[in-house]
């Protein structure tokens, strides 16, 4: 899966490199703040980033004019928004995902591809779920 995980991310970088100036993480981070993920520590964890870079990361697309941090529910939370400026840049990550969808379809029938779909969801739900055969046999001793 990491195998597989490092092509994906090498074939969509290549993809939006003439396109935009934006680093891949950037631009994934932007598309995630657009689809619900609202706090530092949520993006932190969706990116597999530490606090400190996300927090540096999020100054970065703030300076740009690509988020904004707004109050939250409490003093001490902050949520974040894209802006209008971001979206373009979020497009072509879209675009690219979409062309990736293609390429994998010219490779695979379209029952195969909606079986992997299928199987990628279900493990995604269950290693979200803490479902995971490994995490109960660590818990276990």
């Amino acid at each position: 899966m990491a195998s597989v995980r490092r092509t994906i991310h090498r074939l969509i970088s290549r993809r939006v490199s003439g396109r935009t100036r934006r680093p891949f993480q950037q631009l994934v981070a932007l598309k995630v703040i657009q689809e619900g993920v609202r706090t530092q520590a949520a993006l932190a964890e969706r990116l597999l980033m530490d606090a400190p870079a996300v927090s540096r990361m999020v100054d970065r697309l703030e300076e740009e004019g690509l988020v904004k941090r707004c109050a939250g529910e409490d003093r001490r939370c902050v949520r974040l928004e894209v802006t209008e400026a971001s979206h373009a840049d979020i497009s072509v990550l879209r675009e690219a995902g979409h062309w990736l969808d293609e390429e994998a379809s010219q490779h695979l029938t379209s029952a195969e591809m909606q079986e992997l779909k299928r199987l990628l969801e279900k493990l995604q739900v269950a290693l979200t779920q803490g479902h995971c055969p490994v995490e109960a046999s660590n818990s276990s001793n």
